[in-house]
């Protein structure tokens, strides 16, 4: 796959990288420090290169939660067929733990942002929402199976579980030019989270394309992109 320059002019960040993922660190760390962690989406060919971590996307959006203060984590999950959504799940769970054990981390102030694909995966946090989950994040997703999908559809059917823990707070960023199916699951989200009360901020792009990071300079992006940093940095305390 083709590297393609981030959309964002922000500046790389020190990474501590060792073979489960990487780490974006702000440039001082004072103490523990929240953290976000980056689910891609997917499926993902096993042989496609770069891997997820190694996109210019993901080193970006590890940067920018950096800059604010945060802790970026970016990593590879197992999502590389519909068949594998358990495996990757099972991967997002093993980078969650790593993460809550770093020093330079506090475990008890930790959100996941997901992306396209990886919005599923999503949907076991909603239903068990911990107490140092503080914030779940999606950016142009999918939230529901379709009909025909080949696994275990209830356990990834993030419409069905996001009323489950209303005052969870929860991010969805949603672009203009989206993936047809994608459309109506978010549109069944916000739908089913307003039903329940649920805290829910919806950030649109109108004139953004799904995979906007990788189109080039778009200031209406940008400034969407910024705004859900700060959300985060919110709710995170950060």
């Amino acid at each position: 796959m083709a590297e393609v320059p981030f959309f964002h002019d922000v500046q790389p960040v020190r990474r501590i990288r060792d073979d489960v993922m990487d780490v974006h660190l702000p440039d001082e760390v004072t103490g523990p420090r929240p953290a976000v962690i980056f689910v891609h989406g997917g499926p993902v060919p096993e042989d496609v290169e770069p891997r997820p971590r190694d996109w210019e996307g993901f080193i970006g959006y590890g940067a920018l939660v950096a800059a604010s203060g945060l802790v970026g984590i970016t990593f590879n999950h197992r999502l590389h067929s519909d068949e594998l959504y358990p495996e990757a799940a099972d991967a997002v769970a093993a980078v969650v733990e790593r993460t809550r054990a770093l020093d330079e981390v506090d475990g008890d102030r930790i959100a996941l942002w997901c992306f396209s694909g990886g919005g599923p995966i999503a949907a076991s946090w909603l239903r068990a929402a911990p107490s140092w989950l503080r914030a779940v994040g999606f950016t142009y997703p999918v939230l529901a199976p379709p009909p025909d999908w080949p696994g275990d559809a209830p356990r990834f059917n993030a419409v069905e579980a996001v009323s489950a823990h209303p005052e969870l707070p929860k991010l969805l960023v949603r672009v203009g030019d989206e993936f047809e199916y994608f459309v109506p699951t978010q549109d069944a989200f916000v739908e089913k989270a307003r039903d329940a009360g649920a805290d829910l901020e919806v950030i649109e792009i109108p004139n953004a394309a799904h995979g906007f990071e990788g189109h080039g300079a778009n200031p209406e992006a940008r400034a969407a992109v910024d705004r859900a940093v700060d959300w985060f940095l919110g709710k995170l305390g950060g």
